[in-house]
């Protein structure tokens, strides 16, 4: 057996009981589980203080002398173990209030000893509370070690004596004896140009770091690594689907596509547009399974791309779903597809979760006789009993709402995998899209339709209130719309629906009936009352739609011309910006007001001061990034898609560069990585694969 690949029990000092909390907490199985379990931080203990130059406001103080005197002290259930620690500048008492009885034999007087702690002073006199002590000539003194690795642990770890000191004395033991046998699977090549360590010298300073250059050299390897071989992984995945993944083909540019575009469209399409159909359309008619992601900003007409492209599969004879997160969502795509497509008389149906069994069964029987020509709904196009006769294309709206096993469903559906259209509003920040999304093709579209104007966006505290309110009366004058939104952390939280229903009430008092007519719209609504509210806005029956932020998306009134956002500073820079996108939808200027409290936290200056200042999705998903992680972003978090161990998106994007160019160098020589330099990392891939459900074929 591999030597990384020894089961943690054996490990020195770990046994079957702490091997379970190892695999249970922190799900570390082996040596290489551990070895790749990094320390969060680190303290420095290249410095030693004298016991004189100990101050109270110190942080950490490491101190070197021996002890004289060691002594259990107060009553018999409070008992403090004592010992006292001198040098040649003075005495210190070390005092642990928990666990003197296994701590004390472990104690030697008159040793010459390494005492790490934080001071503090009581009744004019300092001691050091729960110390770390170590012998001198311990090995991570005669190794030079100056800087003590921090790991995470948790109540479980803890409870088996495997807080930071335990975990770091696992792994110590483990990467000491490990030196030299902990294979090397970069190729050399671009071990030089990075140069970057070995695998053993990154490993063994990650942990046992001699100083703070050889720690940066490890972190720079380690960080790389992980991002290289995600790419890989990334690359390889996009290259099956287009080398061995047969996909439908759509070959003709048929009577519907030339009818609806000649005769039924009525605007110009943009330059971005175009470019965009003609990327798909070329992926379409090559014969292998299109796997592409369509980004653009709120507004940019992605609708009508994915329009374009239904037709398209239509033409060929096949059939299409649109599958969107939620209700509202669907419902306003299948209002989109159906009106726009009428004049062309084909079948377009809805399918959610609200339908009633007797429509369900209906639409059931149309999708597998084929008479259905384009499906949208929500998860319930999911369900088992949703099959096609000839199931071509698959577009998915904002689909990082999906767990990745949801989307699979969708693969068993078509006799040959459809071709998948992603789209997003989320703008994703390029280094993000590299990684989330790099098994796909990434078409944007990064112009707005002509007339569109820039929302102009502000921020107003509750002292100016009062000012807002009459904004929004001369809007209204004006013949406009008002969103005033209230946010929403969990559907059924009382506070939320409390601050909504205050809100509503105060809003219905400065604009009373029958002059001022309002819509209300939340969580605990049912999907019918939702709907009616919904439909009483868009047809402009209302001119104030008050709503929790299950507007965000799904709703397009080109009349609205005003969004007011209530406690802006609870929402995220992502969540706002899309909210921004349901005004500006018209030809007239559109207004944002931000509306929030007088104190605020550093992130949410920051992020109402980006959204005062840009309109561009991209800006505002770069400062997201920076702000909150991609995992937050992006939804991913509980899928494990952006499981980073140590790399970060928002701060490696130079090394995440690096590691795309040379992953796709690689691939480019040698696809199956067959030379034999490449055997060792081609085995750390499948390694890799036995280990993840390999999802990214299928997104």
């Amino acid at each position: 057996m591999k030597y990384l690949d020894t089961q943690i029990e054996f490990a020195n000092g770990v046994g079957s009981a702490r091997a379970k909390a190892f695999k249970s907490e922190i799900g570390v199985y082996t040596f290489e589980d551990l070895l790749y379990y990094f320390p969060f931080r680190y303290v420095d203990k290249s410095k030693f203080h004298r016991i004189s130059e100990v101050v109270s406001d110190a942080v950490h103080v490491q101190l070197r002398g021996r002890i004289v005197n060691i002594e259990e002290a107060g009553k018999p259930r409070q008992k403090r173990l004592v010992a006292t620690l001198q040098d040649d500048s003075g005495q210190i008492d070390l005092v642990w209030f928990k666990g003197g009885s296994w701590i004390k034999p472990t104690l030697q007087k008159n040793k010459e000893l390494i005492v790490f702690g934080k001071p503090n002073r009581f009744k004019g006199k300092f001691s050091l509370n729960h110390p770390e002590v170590e012998l001198a000539e311990s090995a991570r003194v005669q190794m030079g070690v100056s800087l003590k690795p921090i790991y995470g642990s948790t109540e479980g770890l803890t409870g088996s004596k495997l807080n930071s000191n335990g975990i770091q004395k696992v792994t110590q033991s483990i990467v000491m004896q490990g030196e030299g046998r902990m294979p090397e699977f970069l190729p050399d090549n671009v071990i030089k140009a990075l140069a970057i360590p070995s695998r053993n010298n990154a490993l063994l300073w990650v942990h046992l770091p001699p100083n703070a250059e050889s720690l940066e050299a490890a972190r720079k390897r380690l960080k790389f690594e992980e991002l290289y071989l995600l790419q890989l992984a990334l690359i390889r995945n996009k290259l099956i689907t287009t080398k061995r993944i047969k996909g439908v083909i759509f070959g003709e540019v048929g009577r519907n596509f030339s009818t609806f575009f000649n005769d039924h469209l009525h605007f110009e399409l943009t330059g971005a547009q175009k470019r965009v159909i003609k990327e798909i359309r070329k992926d379409t008619r090559q014969g292998y399974h299109m796997n592409r992601l369509l980004q653009g900003d709120v507004g940019s007409g992605k609708t009508i791309v994915a329009m374009l492209i239904s037709l398209l599969a239509i033409d060929n004879g096949y059939q299409v779903c649109v599958m969107a997160p939620t209700e509202i969502l669907a419902r306003q795509h299948f209002i989109s597809f159906e009106k726009m497509l009428a004049p062309l008389g084909l079948e377009v149906r809805i399918l959610t979760g609200s339908t009633k069994t007797a429509e369900r069964k209906e639409i059931h029987e149309s999708l597998q006789s084929g008479q259905c020509n384009i499906i949208v709904g929500t998860h319930a196009l999911l369900e088992p009993a949703v099959q096609f006769l000839n199931l071509g294309l698959a577009v998915i709206d904002e689909q990082h709402r999906f767990g990745v096993k949801q989307r699979a469903r969708l693969w068993g559906k078509a006799k040959t995998p459809p071709h998948v259209l992603v789209m997003t509003a989320t703008p994703i920040p390029r280094t993000l899209a590299m990684t989330l999304y790099g098994d796909l093709d990434v078409s944007v579209i990064d112009e707005l339709p002509p007339g569109r104007k820039s929302v102009a966006t502000s921020h107003r505290t509750d002292s100016s209130r009062d000012r807002v309110f009459g904004f929004i009366q001369d809007q209204i004058e004006l013949g406009r719309q008002i969103y005033i939104v209230y946010p929403l952390i969990q559907e059924s939280e009382t506070l939320d629906y409390k601050d909504l229903m205050d809100g509503y009430e105060s809003i219905a008092r400065r604009f009373p009936l029958p002059k001022y007519k309002m819509s209300i719209v939340h969580g605990q609504m049912k999907p019918e009352d939702k709907a009616y509210e919904m439909e009483q806005f868009v047809n402009g029956n209302t001119q104030i739609m008050v709503s929790t932020t299950v507007i965000e998306v799904g709703v397009d009134v080109p009349n609205a011309s005003v969004m007011v956002i209530e406690s802006a500073e609870r929402f995220g820079l992502s969540q706002l910006h899309q909210l921004r996108g349901r005004v500006g939808r018209g030809a007239d200027q559109s207004y944002c007001i931000l509306m929030t409290g007088h104190k605020l936290s550093t992130d949410s200056k920051s992020r109402l001061e980006t959204m005062v200042r840009t309109n561009d999705g991209f800006e505002v998903a770069e400062v997201d990034l920076k702000l909150r992680g991609p995992g937050d972003i992006m939804g991913t978090q509980q899928s494990g898609m952006l499981d980073l161990k140590i790399a970060s998106l928002s701060e490696d994007q130079e090394l995440l560069q690096a590691a795309r160019h040379m992953a796709e160098k690689i691939m480019d020589e040698d696809f199956e990585l067959e030379k034999p330099e490449h055997e060792r990392l081609k085995a750390k891939l499948e390694q890799m694969k036995r280990r993840t459900a390999n999802w990214g074929i299928i997104s």
